[in-house]
């Protein structure tokens, strides 16, 4: 479709997007969004919010999640590379509490969609990444919530990084059983 090629993984509403790049000697071009090839693919977002971090290797983000204002994020790299990774939270689902992970990098300008009720984190595999992402509906502070990075249940395959770096929230999240959380 257009610029864009859909790869949906094996769970259900979570794509790998590969975006078109137009280069010369001078550098390149390419469309990050557009909105009629998206809802073409089944993609029917209203992006509200745009969000942009920076991070140095080995930072770990997540696994992360609004508990009553889900959001679906479309997710890519300005700087470096990260692997992105989408635990399905779904009541119900026939693939609750799998994950499905992407390597993200400004060389492959791959993207990564993410519906709601997932649950979201992102490991810096270079030595510092610009991470940006579009989200359906604003940040709610006080309905955040996450589970462990690391929950044996789940069986995150992180790629090595080094040392692992969690803000201290990160840190005391509870498992996904412990938390009992369902979309």
């Amino acid at each position: 479709m257009g610029n864009f090629t859909f790869n949906e993984t094996k769970i259900k509403g979570v794509y790998i997007i590969d975006v078109k790049t137009f280069g010369d000697n001078r550098g390149y071009f390419m469309e990050t969004y557009k909105e009629s090839d998206f809802k073409a693919a089944g993609l029917d977002y209203n992006f509200v919010q745009d969000n942009q971090s920076s991070s140095r290797k080995g930072v770990l983000r997540g696994l992360h999640f609004q508990k009553t204002h889900p959001q679906a994020k479309l997710v890519r790299v300005l700087k470096g590379e990260v692997f992105d990774v989408a635990v399905d939270l779904r009541k119900g689902s026939e693939t609750y509490g799998q994950w499905v992970g992407a390597l993200l990098s400004d060389e492959n300008h791959r993207q990564f969609m993410i519906p709601r009720g997932f649950a979201h984190g992102f490991l810096v595999l270079s030595d510092y990444a610009e991470f940006t992402y579009k989200c359906d509906d604003v940040y709610h502070p006080e309905d955040e919530g996450g589970i462990m990075w690391n929950d044996p249940a789940i069986g995150i395959e992180w790629p090595d990084a080094g040392e692992i770096i969690l803000s201290e929230k990160d840190k005391v999240h509870p498992s996904l059983k412990e938390s009992k959380i369902e979309f």
